[in-house]
């Protein structure tokens, strides 16, 4: 079967299934569980143009069907980032999607910069869940002119694919996706983690160093198939969705919400091996349901797609 996916700019995907930015580090933790260069793809954690510390501990909170992780987006730098990590994914054979972060519109682009064109960097994701630290610190991707100032930057210094990774703390995800598009985007990712707050009744404060943190993990996939069943209904850009993704069914589910490819993430803290075995059970769960490939499944569940019929349960 045909689990294949071309997206924009001729980056393509042996399967949907993508490491997704942030828990898979820069994959060497993972080398001993993970056939990196069987995944579809793998989105770095996020890179700055200079190192960043990130929050103070607590970083995780574990939650009900859920984490809750305030890590700040620790990171090396892109200059350790290009010496140390990247040789090690390029001899991988890995699809590298390369996370890039900023705390001003020029720190977005000097990462984009720096990455077009060096070998091994398939895409980039940008970020725009970053503090706008010009803008008394609202997030890039909370403000469609500040997402379209952001990503219109990044296409004028490279060629390579671009996703920009929607934030789920919006009133509308789908005004963000579209001044994005707008902007020069050729994807959208979607979803980031939602915000929330544990308490640490022992010691009576917020469990968390930063006080709050992002929920991922199964409890958000509700909010993540919305998004990307609202996001596909607006935008004609690829979406690449993410959030509680655990299984080949969720990723069937994601697909019929309108995404053409899905990032996994949480669930390989518990189970390193999960994306591997997703990859290998999606033929059978698409054949199950009546489909001959990922591309047949693609937005069937949108308004006005004709229900399949005989497939399934």
């Amino acid at each position: 079967m045909d689990v294949s996916v071309s997206l924009p700019r001729g980056l393509t995907l042996k399967n949907p299934v993508i490491a997704a930015s942030g828990t898979f580090g820069f994959g060497p933790e993972y080398s001993r569980y993970v056939d990196i260069g069987a995944l579809g793809g793998v989105s770095v954690k996020g890179v700055s143009p200079e190192p960043w510390l990130g929050n103070p501990t607590p970083r995780v909170w574990e939650t009900p069907l859920g984490l809750l992780n305030s890590i700040g987006l620790q990171n090396p730098g892109m200059d350790v980032f290009l010496q140390e990590d990247l040789p090690f994914l390029r001899d991988q054979n890995a699809v590298v999607i390369v996370n890039i972060i900023g705390h001003t519109v020029d720190e977005y682009a000097q990462v984009a910069e720096r990455m077009n064109h060096e070998p091994g960097v398939a895409a980039l994701e940008v970020n725009i869940s970053c503090p706008n630290i010009k803008e008394g610190g609202m997030s890039f991707g909370q403000d469609p002119d500040q997402a379209y100032a952001v990503m219109r930057a990044v296409r004028q210094v490279t060629d390579l694919p671009v996703m920009v990774k929607l934030s789920p703390n919006v009133t509308y995800p789908a005004l963000i996706a579209q001044a994005v598009e707008a902007a020069g985007a050729d994807m959208i990712s979607a979803i980031n983690t939602l915000v929330g707050l544990a308490i640490d009744i022992k010691h009576r404060r917020p469990a968390l160093g930063g006080v709050t943190g992002g929920l991922s993990g199964p409890a958000i996939k509700p909010v993540a198939l919305r998004v990307v069943y609202e996001v596909a209904q607006s935008v004609n850009i690829p979406i690449i969705g993410m959030g509680g993704i655990s299984t080949a069914t969720d990723v069937l589910e994601f697909l019929l919400a309108g995404a053409q490819a899905v990032m996994v993430g949480t669930v390989t803290f518990q189970y390193p091996k999960r994306m591997n075995e997703i990859i290998e059970a999606l033929p059978q769960v698409l054949h199950e349901y009546g489909f001959a490939s990922v591309r047949d499944a693609v937005g069937q569940a949108l308004p006005g797609r004709a229900p399949i019929r005989g497939g399934g349960q």
